[in-house]
């Protein structure tokens, strides 16, 4: 008898070299009633002719083909097409192993759940991995529980890559989704997904392969959305969250703003003063809010809004010696 048809969506830009690895990984899946979305945003290289290649070859794999609107749109796009009963993402230059989804399925059904997740493992050009975070722990999460987890960002990251969904989360999304936030806009979907979910179950293990390349996101040089969509996807959170996830929200929009500020002290260029005094005045904003912060976050954010030259100064230093750690 046919089983639930998981629907993996797989949106690609750009990246014909290493789409074959993210497919290949996909189709030796042990869990067998797949269907393969492959997204392409508009590649000006082979990707496209990658995809009609695969789809060719094996009937799980269809292409879709659209003019370049970013990844949102290109997940919206798959999740729109998919017939499966369940919804899980994939990055086109990552990989997974091969019983990802069978063991997230079958979580999913032992647990009743909405929404079933993991860990995740990093290679790095230099081939190191680290796991995060392959503890090995299991647990269940109700509406509530699950969001704050995703909020706090301690053990639940934000990314959709480790979950799998149930499709009828999706509805409402597109609506209420911002198309203009880039950067962290994963962070924002899986608040919705979340909060639309009775009940999550999350075990820690490390299927899911994120693959780092010199020219990946990571290592771009520091833009506007890299910087600020963090922050506009906190303060939408903020905006619309329930009364009893409001300290969490802004504890969350707290802590990003203290990361966003740290990210320009290790950028002294003068280009970035105007990006420095912008996160300063929301950092000063939230001022009544400081005491959801930790002692230690509480004295970093009086000194970048009282004394920002020398929270600078010490965290350049900060960063220059766990470098200096990091050769030896």
């Amino acid at each position: 008898m046919k089983g639930e048809t998981v629907s993996v969506v797989v949106p690609a830009y750009n990246i014909a070299p290493w789409l074959p690895r993210a497919l290949d990984s996909l189709l030796t899946q042990t869990y067998p009633w797949l269907e393969i979305l492959v997204v392409d945003d508009g590649s000006t290289d082979e990707t496209q002719q990658v995809i009609k290649d695969y789809a060719t070859r094996d009937g799980r794999v269809r292409g879709i083909f659209q003019e370049n609107r970013g990844v949102t749109a290109a997940r919206l796009a798959g999740v729109a097409a998919a017939t499966g009963d369940w919804i899980g993402f994939a990055d086109g230059d990552d990989a997974v192993e091969p019983d990802m989804y069978r063991h997230l399925l079958e979580n999913a059904h032992g647990c009743g759940a909405d929404i079933s997740h993991c860990g995740h493992r990093v290679l790095f050009p230099d081939g190191r991995v680290e796991f995060v975070h392959n503890t090995g722990v299991r647990r269940q999460q109700d509406r509530l529980t699950g969001v704050r987890d995703l909020l706090d960002g301690g053990q639940v990251e934000s990314s959709l890559c480790t979950k799998l969904y149930r499709r009828a989360l999706f509805a409402g999304l597109s609506q209420w989704i911002d198309p203009t936030i880039k950067n962290n806009e994963d962070y924002l979907m899986n608040y919705y997904l979340f909060s639309q979910a009775e009940k999550s179950v999350y075990e820690d293990f490390c299927p899911y392969h994120y693959i780092l390349r010199t020219d990946s996101a990571s290592y771009r040089q520091l833009n506007e959305h890299s910087l600020f969509d963090p922050i506009r996807a906190r303060e939408k959170i903020l905006a619309c969250c329930p009364e009893e996830l409001q300290q969490d929200a802004r504890r969350a929009l707290l802590r990003n703003l203290l990361f966003a500020y740290a990210q320009l002290s290790v950028h002294p260029e003068k280009q970035y003063d105007g990006w420095r005094q912008r996160v300063r005045d929301r950092l000063k904003e939230q001022t009544p809010y400081f005491s959801l912060l930790s002692a230690r976050n509480r004295v970093l954010a009086w000194m970048i809004c009282d004394v920002p030259a020398l929270f600078s100064l010490a965290y350049r230093g900060y960063v220059a010696l766990f470098q200096r750690e990091e050769q030896h």
